[in-house]
């Protein structure tokens, strides 16, 4: 069972450096994200969203249902967490 584990990790932690090597370098001025998603957000965002702050209107409107998913995700996790740990009261 352990050599099956071992296996396993093995070959997913090959299957995710390969997908890495393609990646942009960290902090990169000329990756995709720093040259059309970011200039755009930035020039964009007040007449797009009528907000102000430029991280309020990425995170509520412009990615607002992926906002919502991670809300959902970490609100589950903490629920299950409380009925994991909630003490019985004895009758």
């Amino acid at each position: 069972m352990k050599t099956l584990s071992l296996i396993s990790t093995i070959i997913a932690g090959a299957f995710l450096i390969y997908g890495s090597m393609d990646m942009p370098h960290w902090g990169d001025p000329y990756s995709p994200a720093s040259t059309h998603v970011s200039p755009y957000y930035l020039r964009n965002s007040l007449k797009d969203t009528a907000t102000p702050n430029v991280v309020t209107s990425v995170l509520a409107d412009y990615r607002g249902y992926d906002t919502l998913g991670e809300t959902t995700v970490i609100f589950t996790a903490g629920m299950g967490c409380l009925l994991l740990l909630k003490k019985r009261r004895k009758k």
